[in-house]
């Protein structure tokens, strides 16, 4: 439906044939009232309003609030000027290896699945969720021609790299490589290819009905290239995304009579071997890496000292550096990719596509569903408020007679209660500076400021049967029960620095680069 400002759409979970090049061509030029709804409508108008207006335009997609999901079927965000055959959802028509480096059309269309791959996963209620934000500006010269393309992201989901809910999966590239769709793929990274081999990968489910792995990889392999991405970045990509299921598989063992942790090389325990095939991945000497992990140097004072660890501790930490690494990586391609598609032309007009997570609710929400809220309680707040004083000004200007309304201050409490001094974030920083906080002294503090005393703050009713809940929001798209376990380590997620020295040394440039600062 167009209604008034908004083009509401409904996810079918089926491939339908809507994105057509016909269907293109049967929006173009076209106003809104002589074609019924479709999201090329949008763009199209937005295209001719900004050679008309000359304003920049900027759409916003997110998805229904109760369903916090996003889609498979996913119209391209490129102007409807561009060639119809070049345009579809996911699926565009594969280049021949040859034509290696795409036009800057193709490179547009091509950065999807390249960040798709490693930005997207299956989620309880949508098997393809992107789990980071984007905003995609098109930049236009002054007679409408194509001129360049940027990307900003937001937010990447990193837990989901090493821990993963029942009905999930980690993010698609894992499964594209272990696919075994490229053979040599796997041989260059040391993995079978078989998902229940690394604990990463294995936490929730390994297949996903609607999506064929093989072949999302040839995609996700075709896009580096359209994108001219260079043989040695595609390899140094690949390498620690591998490498990332090998550290997950690192074992190890408590020293007789004490504390201390050490690499598990007994019978059976795998320790050395996934290790070994890590460090080889990602350009390290094997013993260095296991030093650093269980006897890091950390600086005291004006020296360095060498700390003890226990097995939890260094677990813990190799969690947080493959988190790291993987992330590091993905802003990597986003800059990669921001490069290719920056064409130094000259620019006059751009038009948006901001497209981020929507509100999530969960049988079993945690830090990462507050963070995602918290964005979309804030961006709620702006849209009611920007779109409803226009419409209402709109109003005015139409003589009609009319109480004005601000729709964005009932999002005001919730907003406050989260970011405030002394509110939910505040509270949690506060917790990460002391020794002895634990999960449960932070849940405290949260009830003495603010049960009773903030209208939006409520204590769960634990049903049999339901994930256990600490606190409970009442946020716009609806109450949230909130699980707190873990969110002081989530918050700091200390990095073992003997280990980040030597990734900065690495002799994979990719690994250096990401760590150099």
């Amino acid at each position: 439906t167009y209604s008034g400002l908004f083009c509401v759409t409904v996810n079918p979970y089926k491939w339908l044939p809507v994105y057509d090049p016909q269907v293109v061509a049967a929006y173009r030029g076209k106003k809104r009232n002589e074609v019924p709804p479709h999201i090329f409508s949008i763009s199209d108008n937005a295209y001719q309003y900004m050679l008309t207006g000359g304003t920049p335009k900027t759409g916003l997609r997110t998805p229904g609030a109760c369903r916090g999901a996003r889609g498979h079927p996913r119209p391209p965000v490129v102007p409807p000027s561009s060639d119809p055959s070049q345009l579809g959802g996911r699926r565009t028509p594969r280049l021949p290896i040859s034509s290696r480096q795409g036009t800057l059309e193709d490179q547009i269309i091509q950065a999807n699945p390249a960040l798709e791959a490693f930005g997207n996963a299956k989620t309880v209620r949508n098997d393809n969720s992107s789990r980071f934000g984007k905003f995609i500006r098109i930049h236009f010269g002054a007679t409408g021609k194509l001129a360049s393309a940027d990307i900003e992201t937001y937010l990447l989901e990193k837990s989901r790299v090493i821990f993963q809910l029942k009905a999930e999966r980690n993010y698609h590239i894992f499964y594209q490589i272990l696919s075994n769709k490229k053979p040599e793929l796997l041989e260059m990274l040391l993995v079978t290819s078989n998902p229940y081999d690394y604990g990463y990968v294995s936490q929730g489910e390994v297949t996903v009905a609607s999506i064929d792995d093989s072949e999302e990889l040839l995609a996700t392999d075709s896009a580096f290239d359209v994108l001219g991405f260079t043989a040695e970045e595609k390899a140094g990509v690949y390498k620690l995304t591998g490498a990332i299921m090998h550290f997950g598989n690192m074992k190890f063992k408590q020293k007789q009579r004490e504390e201390q942790a050490e690499p598990d090389g007994t019978e059976g325990g795998s320790g050395q071997g996934d290790a070994d095939k890590s460090a080889y991945l990602m350009g390290l000497n094997s013993a260095d890496l296991l030093k650093g992990l269980c006897h890091p140097r950390v600086k005291v004072g004006n020296e360095y000292v060498t700390k003890g660890q226990s097995v939890q501790q260094v677990y813990y930490s190799i969690g947080a550096l493959a988190k790291a690494v993987y992330e590091k990586m993905f802003n990597w391609m986003v800059v990669r990719i921001n490069n290719s598609l920056d064409t130094k032309q000259p620019r006059q007009y751009f038009i948006g596509v901001l497209d981020i997570a929507g509100f999530e609710i969960f049988d079993f929400n945690s830090f990462e569903q507050l963070c995602i809220n918290f964005t979309n309680e804030k961006l709620q707040q702006f849209f009611n408020h920007h779109m409803f004083v226009l419409e209402q000004e709109e109003y005015k200007k139409e003589g009609i007679e009319w109480e004005f309304i601000d729709f964005g201050m009932d999002l005001q409490a919730c907003i406050d209660l989260i970011e405030k001094p002394m509110g939910i974030m505040s509270i949690l920083e506060e917790e990460c500076m002391f020794p002895k906080a634990s999960d449960m002294t932070f849940k405290s503090k949260l009830y003495d400021n603010h049960l009773g005393k903030s209208a939006n703050f409520g204590k769960p009713r634990n049903v049999k049967g339901k994930s256990e809940a600490h606190f409970s929001l009442i946020h716009y798209a609806g109450t949230v029960d909130y699980n707190i376990l873990g969110w002081l380590e989530k918050n700091k997620d200390p990095l073992n620095e003997t280990v980040v020295g030597l990734y900065q040394k690495s002799a994979l440039k990719l690994l250096a680069n990401l760590f150099s600062n």
